[in-house]
């Protein structure tokens, strides 16, 4: 296991390795690749999103506006994961997905969470990580 800044990042891999295949977004990615990296060790196609195109722990960053999305990028997702991001974002993150078919997985900073239409909500602890998983009902 590598050493990660972000305490729960091998427990948060874990989970969407054991639950999703194929392509995963994450979106708002900042400074911190850090579940990223993981689940690319784990063999999973992750795509890193942003406002601006950059590096983040080593890893490309696809400059991208989630409140007006190219939704090519997206096609084909299962998931979408943001660590900490605000509640717009949250919205955001659950009209693009409520499009092409995918989940939200957000983990938040504190009790900052939205509720996605369409979508349900639930908490989820998985060894030290704890996070909302919104379920496509549309697609499940």
């Amino acid at each position: 296991m590598s050493r990660s800044s972000l305490y729960d990042a091998e427990d948060l891999a874990d989970y969407i390795a054991r639950n999703y295949s194929g392509r995963v977004v994450e979106v708002g990615v900042g400074h911190m690749a850090d579940v990223a990296v993981a689940l690319m060790a784990r063999g999973l196609d992750v795509l890193l999103t942003d406002r601006e195109e950059r590096l983040a722990g080593g890893l490309r960053v696809v400059a991208d506006d989630i409140f007006s999305p190219r939704q090519e990028l997206y096609s084909g997702a299962r998931l979408l994961y943001s660590i900490r991001p605000p509640l717009e974002l949250q919205l955001a993150m659950g009209r693009l997905a409520a499009r092409t078919g995918a989940d939200v997985l957000v983990r938040p900073l504190a009790d900052e969470v939205a509720q996605l239409p369409g979508f349900a909500r639930r908490l989820v602890n998985f060894g030290q990580a704890r996070f909302f998983l919104f379920s496509n009902s549309q697609f499940h």
